[in-house]
């Protein structure tokens, strides 16, 4: 995720190119994720490691690619509406979190306009998919433990409400989430959360609907 301050607005940077997006051919594809020899590997290094390769090899069995589309920018469009955010993803949980589909605001508004990907320790969306449950913040430093986020720091976010796309294998492909720069009242945080687990539903049967390779 790129962004840039410049006078009292976020605008984005005038030449950050977008680093490419993984394509099909997964399995042994330059961007999954690889340990240098004599590194030593942790137990959670080793963890991500099976999980990703697990995700890889998922979706090469559905033909599912992981460039941007037209699809999944929609259905990020049509969450983020209905939540009445300004930003909406449907985000893979490959080498980096990896926006399919993405909505935010026009270019020219005065906020941070976001590339395809963003760093796996950014942001919330690593919280979802570990707990595997959808994670409704409503103000995110009305919570110690999610208040201190490079996202909250950098871009300003005020609110986040993200639910996980577990596919029916159990493998957790990424995530759907909508962000905000405005805190929202306790009392809509359920109906909010309902938009994002809808829109991941919503997700998984496309996903589920790709051609499948033989």
């Amino acid at each position: 995720m790129s962004y840039q301050t410049n006078a009292h607005h976020l605008v984005p940077q005038a030449a950050t190119s977008e680093l490419p997006l993984p394509q099909r051919g997964l399995l042994n594809h330059p961007q999954a994720l690889s340990i240098s020899n004599g590194t030593t590997v942790t137990g959670a290094q080793s963890q991500q490691a099976s999980e990703l390769a697990q995700r890889y090899a998922l979706l090469e069995r559905l033909g599912m690619s992981t460039a941007a589309s037209q699809d999944f920018d929609e259905l990020a469009r049509d969450m983020a509406e209905m939540a009445g955010f300004l930003y909406g993803f449907v985000n893979l949980f490959l080498e980096e979190q990896t926006f399919v589909g993405l909505h935010q605001p026009p270019a020219n508004s005065g906020y941070v306009i976001v590339t395809r990907t963003m760093s796996r320790d950014h942001g919330w969306c690593p919280e979802v998919v570990s707990r595997k449950k959808a994670l409704p913040l409503h103000d995110v430093h009305a919570s110690p433990r999610f208040s201190g986020n490079h996202v909250v720091d950098a871009v300003g976010i005020q609110s986040y409400f993200g639910a996980p796309l577990i596919h029916e294998s159990g493998t957790v492909l990424g995530t759907v989430c909508v962000i905000d720069p405005e805190k929202r009242p306790l009392s809509e945080a359920r109906r909010l959360r309902d938009i994002v687990i809808s829109t991941g539903a919503q997700v998984l049967d496309r996903i589920a609907s790709a051609p499948a390779r033989r």
